[in-house]
């Protein structure tokens, strides 16, 4: 192993490992590499509040800084809650869950593993409904409200959940290299634009939400 590998491993153990991205990297391990390279500074991390920066600051002889408010602030701990009345099933939030802490099927309700989420936020923006909350389930902040067994187990989960994810995206290279004529794809339902331009998470969104709101008008006209 490298010096620079090894430095990033001692960094990302300083890491909340709740893979939010406020950092400014797709994850706590690039921005730890970041660090490790020089290219990032040690006050990125919000759910790491001041302690975080001041372990990152001991690990590398450097003087501890403030957090930087362009990434965020430090604040109490949060998990996010499905409002079952709202939810519609569209998956959104399973697809942007780092930790796989969100669990359902296709058009069903969706709920959250309290002990699995990490506050990360990431699964509010794509919801077309705004059907998700954060709620505040400890008030420490920082690395105070983590422990290291908790880090642990959510950096475990993310690395299986970007396993799976590499593991998807070969299968579908694969497909796409493949013969089609023996295998013809079908077109998805609900796709008119299916064959003139691909299905953009925009359009997808915007789907969903018609298909949802159909569903809603269907109901109000049967209880009438």
């Amino acid at each position: 192993m490298s010096s620079h590998a090894h430095l990033a491993d001692q960094i990302e153990d300083l890491l909340p490992q709740t893979q939010c991205t406020q950092c400014g990297y797709n994850g706590c391990r690039p921005y730890a590499e970041a660090i490790a390279q020089g290219t990032a500074k040690i006050n990125q991390c919000p759910p790491g509040g001041q302690e975080g920066i001041t372990r990152l600051a001991t690990l590398l002889g450097q003087k501890p800084l403030p957090l930087n408010p362009h990434h965020g602030t430090e604040r109490a701990r949060t998990t996010a809650v499905i409002d079952p009345n709202r939810c519609i099933g569209c998956t959104l939030c399973i697809q942007a869950c780092p930790v796989d802490a969100i669990v359902g099927a296709a058009k069903h309700m969706h709920i959250v593993l309290e002990d699995w989420c990490t506050g990360c936020n990431l699964c509010v923006a794509p919801c077309p409904v705004d059907c998700i909350d954060m709620i505040v389930v400890d008030t420490q902040t920082g690395w105070q409200a983590w422990s290291a067994s908790q880090a642990n187990a959510a950096r475990a989960r993310h690395t299986r959940h970007q396993q799976r994810l590499q593991q998807l995206a070969c299968a579908n290279k694969t497909n796409a290299q493949s013969p089609t004529d023996h295998n013809p794809v079908t077109p998805p339902e609900n796709s008119a634009t299916s064959e003139s331009a691909p299905l953009t998470p925009q359009n997808r969104k915007q789907s969903l939400v018609a298909q949802a709101m159909a569903r809603a008008a269907m109901q109000r006209t049967t209880k009438s």
